[in-house]
């Protein structure tokens, strides 16, 4: 299951699924959408779900409506919109691309433990290692600069990840918790970004110049959903130039990102904001 899989870094990610045989489930807000990709999809097969990442009562009913999932791609985001809120109140960034997808992960737990080969791949940024969680101010209520928050989501994306397989392997759990960075890839999302310099220097320059194509930014987060190689608890990016482009391969996190303290903090935050308890236990200190 693929979230945001109408377009961009989640419709190649489906693509390179369906050409191995897989069946995918495109979860998109836009059904519309969703059907014209899914037109475009051979190999295996594919059906289309509404899924609005910003609204938790959404992701609630989508859970309920599923069966069966193996591996779940947390992948959907948005990109330094302007300061805009969640259905319940969340700043944007932070609801969409971590609070949810920890929600839509918790929900599906008992199904995905029951799954052949289960995963769960969270995709995360570079700019990750730009990103900082801070706890008295996670709606950007004080101050919000629209691409940090951007970064300090992917940073909660990572976090998330790896307090996932921590609590995972304490639990004895089949599934894996990995993540996966698409280096420097140029999809829609950059064109979502506010219109001003950064969306400039993005579209115009660093996304002509730098970038690769969406399905070879989506390999890492294929190789970690697919490969028999991959253990639990690993990055999987890009590794050539500056983690931007290159085969994919094990990557090192920021050291944030790996703190036991900060990911049992994001935890507890994270089941608060959203009301989703996992059925696992907390790690040892």
């Amino acid at each position: 299951m693929v979230t945001g899989a109408s377009g961009g870094l989640g419709l190649a990610t489906a693509r390179a699924l369906t050409d191995r045989g897989a069946h995918v489930i495109l979860a998109v807000r836009d059904e519309r959408k969703g059907r014209a990709a899914q037109a475009g999809l051979t190999g295996g097969s594919c059906e289309v779900r509404r899924l609005d990442l910003a609204d938790l009562d959404s992701v609630r009913a989508f859970a309920a409506g599923l069966d069966r999932v193996d591996v779940l791609i947390n992948n959907a985001g948005v990109m330094a919109p302007p300061r805009t809120l969640t259905r319940q109140g969340h700043e944007l960034q932070f609801g969409v691309n971590h609070l949810a997808h920890f929600a839509l992960t918790g929900l599906l737990l008992d199904r995905l433990s029951a799954g052949d080969d289960p995963r769960v791949v969270t995709v995360s940024s570079v700019l990750h290692k730009s990103g900082r969680l801070d706890f008295a101010d996670l709606n950007g209520e004080r101050r919000y600069r629209a691409t940090a928050a951007y970064n300090h989501s992917k940073l909660a994306n990572a976090v998330f990840g790896l307090e996932l397989h921590r609590r995972l392997t304490a639990a004895g759990s089949p599934v894996r918790s990995l993540l996966a960075h698409p280096g420097y890839a140029a999809t829609g999302l950059q064109a979502a970004v506010r219109p001003g310099l950064y969306r400039t220097l993005l579209t115009r320059i660093g996304n002509p110049l730098l970038a690769v194509g969406a399905d070879q930014g989506a390999r890492p987060t294929v190789h970690a959903a697919t490969s028999p190689q991959v253990r639990g608890g690993e990055f999987i990016g890009p590794g050539g130039f500056a983690g931007m482009r290159g085969a994919p391969g094990v990557v090192r996190p920021a050291r944030v990102a790996s703190d036991p303290s900060t990911g049992r903090r994001l935890w507890e935050v994270s089941e608060e904001l959203t009301g989703v308890r996992f059925p696992l236990p907390r790690p040892a200190a």
